[in-house]
């Protein structure tokens, strides 16, 4: 089962959890699980049927190109990350 990891910003969804097993072989179908077991996460994570603007998501060891569309592995990671910019 993937795990996922919580930003510091939304534990309070999941009651203090900084980490959460959620079921799922796409990034789309992790999040709806994650928003059955903590309301509110998917409007965290999600503008309409895309990840929000500003939020970078790592799965494993890579940036996760297909949005919600991207493929998971049973034990793949997969990290929230505010997107940084700069110049």
């Amino acid at each position: 089962m993937p795990r996922v990891f919580i930003p510091p910003a939304m534990r309070s969804l999941t009651a203090g959890q900084a980490e959460v097993q959620v079921d799922g072989g796409t990034l789309r179908e992790v999040i709806d699980g994650l928003e059955k077991l903590h309301p509110g996460t998917r409007s965290q994570l999600c503008r309409g049927d895309q990840i929000r603007p500003g939020l970078m998501v790592g799965v494993d060891t890579s940036v996760a190109s297909s949005g919600l569309r991207t493929v998971l592995k049973p034990d793949s990671e997969v990290h929230f990350l505010p997107a940084i910019g700069g110049g």
